[in-house]
């Protein structure tokens, strides 16, 4: 693993030793006062200690070539720009500073462990001639290229260090003076034909337009000679005083203006032969670029081919037994990464540079499996496997799986390196990213623990009620850990149903009410005593690295019976890991969760994950507070696990750690939610859970604008992706088709004066609500009345 290089190494110490600690010794070369011995490695270095005393026998050898080794083991030529020897190179705040040998060579400082591993392993180089070389003390100094590359060195002296940086300096005129020569030798040759060509266009656009000014100052000039000869006429002429007056201003004004066309003209000449000079340079910068984006391009897909190769063969491994200790059942930390995850090369807790990692074998192919191969002739099969399921689902009956997701293989980054910056909802994306669900029914994911409501609408006291509101708050997130799939997005008018009134008290009805921005309205209701409804608008980012997901828009939760009324908003979800690695799923910011009936509030805090925590991941905060601010109850748990409740009493508040201490009383504590576990080969049905495998079962009697009946989510869920695509695409053009038919109406209808009413939801209505006083799509009812008719005949054809 590479060195971890920090902004700063902190206070200067001195190394104790080859690859031991840093010791603050009072008294140190490098500081005040004498140092403690430091072994000499160096050639003919005879094991001697460099002391108070200076260098120890043996301390310095001759070296063929006229070249001197010094006590520290550095060795340098005559020429004054190569160089070799031991330096310490701050690696991280564990391990401090570690020796390293150095080598200065053709403008480039290389490192290694030893000098025996200048045969076989380079650690890391950074090329001087781009470089910043900075002397911090009497012996540490930087060498940095702008950010992406940064070495802290120290060496055992102040003679030592400056014998460094003098040899660095001279290595970097030199290299820099090389690559001047080499920009002017090389500029016919990195300029393509058809840039240059671009470049001869645009120069000769550019006379052109020169001339052009040329031929207007040279009328200007003729015009306003004849323009002050008139004047001078003028003056010849017997006209009162105040007219002569008039006349030479208005001739000193038309001097001034020949003598500024004259200045403009010739700064445009100025300019052309500018242009000229530096085209060639221009050029090769700007070609420059080109070829390091496609570089880099290149290197990240090759990349990500191989890790979808790695990936490919373990999975064609032998497959461990369930109960194996290193099977992939172990789940707490399963897709984000831990601090045990990273292997050590050898004793050092070292990282290599990024140069060092990407370097990868061109063979690299992508290539389709073989299960994407015979995805055709598995069609049959595949019906015939969940047929009898289907005729179950029927009944309405709950399904415990679907059909596994079949091995195939994309590139991911050959589509995401072009959507950098973009919305992703206005991209369309091939179902291998997928899962089989829409959005609206993940969106009806967050009822899987509506037994949380349940118990809240039988508490008294609206505290503990919030408490109960708060935990139903992050359950919601529970089924997004391992979920590292994109949910279809809604075609317009879509909707989808749940109906657990029998079973579980509640009915819940989504309706996507706006393509662009993309927006579903969901209502909920239960028995028991409440009402869950949201509007929900989601925007993402790819950022390159990560995918950030921002959910717009507030959740309304009210209780029947006591007329609490509570809203709260939606944290930001990260994916990263997009490019290579395994992706992993995070959940960051702060959710305030209110009351507008009685001014209490729940504050809390998703802590953002970090490898230099020392929390748990995924970890969650809460604090629930009255109206005049006072604690009552601590919240502490995770998003993806649980979450318990601590009762703040009033003798603990008087401390000055109340929170703390709340904490540790075990006594108050109570477990509001704990995660359902995964049903069995979850991993092989997209890490669905119990309630997600029933989402998509078909059921008779829903609206034909269900989501169950969407053919293209129906095709993938059955492993054929193929068709899935092309449904998906025809399905696309459908709804495009629509919005253009409705884009020239409105334009007829503006044209022709006449009223003309945009898009309505079907379900729902946009209305203010009274405590928020914000305009949201609202149930207006009448679905569940339409299905007990099965009359369906105001819905939309859209699938």
């Amino acid at each position: 693993m590479s060195e971890l290089r920090a902004a700063g190494p902190g206070p200067a110490t001195t190394p104790g030793g080859a690859g031991g600690p840093i010791a603050s010794v009072p008294g140190a070369t490098c500081g005040p006062g004498p140092a403690p011995p430091l072994p000499s490695p160096g050639p003919g270095g005879g094991g001697g200690t460099l002391g108070p005393g200076g260098p120890a026998p043996g301390g310095v050898t001759g070296t063929p070539g006229g070249s001197s080794t010094s006590a520290s083991g550095s060795t340098s030529s005559t020429s004054g720009s190569a160089r070799e020897g031991w330096l310490f190179k701050w690696t991280n705040y564990i391990k401090g500073y570690q020796r390293r040998w150095f080598v200065l060579s053709n403008g480039l400082l290389s490192y290694y462990r030893s000098k025996a591993e200048m045969r076989h392993t380079c650690r890391g180089t950074i090329n001087l001639a781009t470089a910043n070389i900075t002397v911090e003390d009497s012996c540490n100094f930087i060498i940095s290229n702008g950010g992406a590359q940064t070495y802290h060195l120290k060496a055992n002296s102040e003679v030592e260090r400056q014998r460094w940086v003098t040899a660095l300096e001279l290595a970097k005129a030199k290299a820099v003076k090389m690559l001047a020569e080499s920009d002017e030798s090389g500029d016919e040759e990195s300029v393509s034909q058809t840039d240059k060509t671009e470049l001869q266009n645009t120069l000769r656009t550019l006379s052109s337009k020169v001339e052009d000014l040329s031929t207007c100052n040279d009328l200007i000039a003729k015009h306003g000679t004849a323009l002050q000869r008139s004047l001078s006429e003028l003056e010849t002429l017997k006209l009162p005083a105040e007219s002569n007056e008039k006349i030479k201003q208005v001739n000193e004004r038309a001097t001034l203006f020949r003598i500024t066309s004259n200045a403009m003209i010739n700064a445009c000449r100025d300019f052309l032969m500018l242009a000229q000079t530096h085209s060639k340079k221009w050029q090769k910068s700007l070609q420059y670029e080109r070829d390091q984006r496609i570089r880099l391009e290149e290197t990240l897909e090759q990349l990500a081919k191989q890790h979808n190769h790695l990936e490919r063969a373990f999975r064609g491994a032998t497959v461990l037994p369930a109960n194996a200790p290193g099977s992939m059942d172990s789940s707490k930390d399963r897709c984000c990464p831990s601090k045990g995850d990273m292997s050590d090369e050898d004793d050092d807790n070292e990282f290599f540079d990024a140069p060092e990692i990407i370097t990868m074998p061109e063979s690299m192919g992508h290539k389709r499996t073989g299960s994407n191969i015979s995805g055709a002739s598995s069609e049959i099969s595949l019906d015939e496997q969940y047929k009898h399921q289907f005729m179950e689902d029927t009944k309405k009956e709950k399904r415990t799986r679907i059909p596994h997701k079949p091995n195939y293989s994309l590139n991911l980054w050959s589509i995401m390196k072009n959507c950098i910056g973009k919305e992703l909802s206005k991209i369309p994306m091939p179902v291998n990213f997928n899962e089989p669900l829409s959005m609206l029914q993940r969106l009806t994911e967050d009822l899987e623990y509506h037994e949380l409501l349940d118990r809240a609408a039988k508490c008294e006291s609206s505290l503990e009620q919030l408490c109960y509101v708060a935990a139903f708050t992050v359950s919601s997130y529970s089924t997004t850990v391992f979920r590292t799939s994109k949910p279809f997005n809604p075609l317009l008018g879509e909707t989808f149903e749940l109906d657990r009134l029998e079973e579980n008290g509640y009915r819940s009805i989504c309706e996507q009410v706006s393509h662009h921005p993309p927006a579903a309205a969901h209502h909920a209701d239960s028995k028991h005593g409440w009402t869950l409804r949201q509007e929900i608008k989601i925007t993402s980012k790819f950022r390159g690295k990560y995918l950030s997901i921002m959910p717009l828009g507030t959740i309304h939760c009210i209780f029947h019976a006591s007329g609490n009324h509570y809203t709260w908003k939606k944290v930001t979800t990260t994916v990263h890991n997009i490019i290579v690695g395994k992706l992993w799923i995070d959940q960051s910011g702060e959710i305030e969760i209110l009351n507008h009936k009685t001014s209490e509030k729940c504050i809390l805090k998703f802590v953002p994950y970090s490898y230099f925590s020392r929390d748990v991941a995924r970890k969650v905060t809460g604090e629930v507070l009255d109206s005049s601010g006072r604690v009552h109850f601590v919240l502490l748990g995770t998003w993806d696990e649980k979450m318990d409740c601590f009762r703040v009493t009033t003798s603990l508040e008087n401390g000055g750690d109340s929170r703390q201490r709340a904490h540790e009383a075990e006594d108050s504590r109570v477990m509001l939610w704990k995660r359902n576990p995964l049903p069995k080969n979850a991993e092989n049905m997209y890490y669905f859970s119990e309630l997600a495998l029933t989402l998509n079962a078909p059921e008779s009697g829903t609206a034909p604008t269900d989501s169950r009946l969407r053919p293209d989510q129906r095709l993938m869920e059955n492993g054929r992706w193929d068709e899935a695509n092309a449904e998906k695409q025809r399905l696309e053009e459908k709804q495009r088709i629509s919005r253009k038919k409705r884009e020239a109406e409105a334009v007829k209808a503006t044209e022709d004066g006449t009223p003309y009413d945009p898009y309505k939801a079907l379900w729902f209505e946009r209305k203010k609500d009274p405590d928020t006083k914000e305009v949201s799509h609202v149930y207006r009812g009448g679905y569940w009345e339409s299905k007990d008719k099965q009359d369906w005949s105001m819905c939309p054809d859209i699938f």
